[in-house]
């Protein structure tokens, strides 16, 4: 993922609620949301290049969804997939408080990352790059490829977007309007992550699209109070164009 909003018990009736964008080179293969075939309670899209995912929730509603931190003094060539570290935890049954001393012991070896992952009980953050482990207080959070709530534009605009979307629930089109705005910001607002500034203007936006690079897919994630979850995933072709739109809803096991 290259934006993740989130609101953790920030809703009396939805105490999950989840708004974010895949960003990707378009030729990266890749298999959209569903049950997997080889993990059933496991809901979520594939990389079918590393096998891992970007975010995903399971039946007994484990979720867990990651950026990477972008700085390219940091990159270590050949390490292994950060999809990885979300479909682990997603297929595992440790607590996340004991997934966090795996990451602890096994973070180093990954390019940068972020990580949120939990249960209905307690929802988590690492990160490999500066910060470690944080639990979530209730709240609106955003993510983007610098750490938790890093004040760049579109986390700021999407976390104010995502806080007068929650009052629109269970509509969720003010959620799928807020990951489609291409907007981009100033000059003087862009961050300096190592890449040129050209490609800082194009990322600055919460929905990108260049020729070979841009948001692949944009997902909702809701779970409510009864346990209800709904899983709602639109794919984007080149040029921005609609492309599949998956959705699923089920009850937690």
């Amino acid at each position: 993922m290259c934006l993740i909003l989130l609101a953790w018990r920030a809703h009396a009736d939805y105490p999950l609620v989840v708004a974010a964008n895949r960003d990707e080179f378009y030729a990266r293969r890749t298999a959209a949301a569903d049950f997997w075939d080889d993990a059933p309670q496991i809901l979520a899209g594939r990389d079918l290049e590393a096998g891992g995912t970007w975010l995903g929730v399971t039946r007994t509603g484990r979720f867990a969804a990651l950026t990477n931190f972008r700085d390219l003094s940091r990159n270590k060539p050949g390490a292994p997939s950060r999809g990885q570290l979300v479909s682990r935890f997603l297929t595992g049954m440790d607590s996340p408080e004991a997934y966090l001393h795996e990451l602890e012991s096994s973070a180093a070896r990954y390019n940068g990352f972020n990580l949120l992952f939990g249960d209905p009980g307690g929802l988590w953050c690492f990160s490999n790059c500066g910060e470690s482990e944080r639990q979530l207080a209730p709240g609106v959070y955003g993510l983007s490829n610098h750490l938790l709530d890093t004040p760049w534009p579109k986390v700021a605009r999407g976390k104010s977007a995502l806080t007068t979307a929650l009052q629109a629930l269970p509509d969720d089109r003010p959620l799928f309007d807020l990951l489609r705005d291409d907007s981009t910001a100033p000059d003087d607002a862009l961050p300096r992550t190592g890449i040129s500034l050209e490609w800082e203007r194009l990322l600055s936006a919460a929905f990108i699209s260049t020729a070979g690079y841009g948001t692949r897919s944009a997902t909702v994630l809701m779970m409510n109070l009864s346990g209800k979850v709904r899983f709602v995933e639109q794919g984007f072709l080149p040029e921005a164009l609609p492309g599949e739109r998956r959705e699923f809803a089920f009850a937690l096991s």
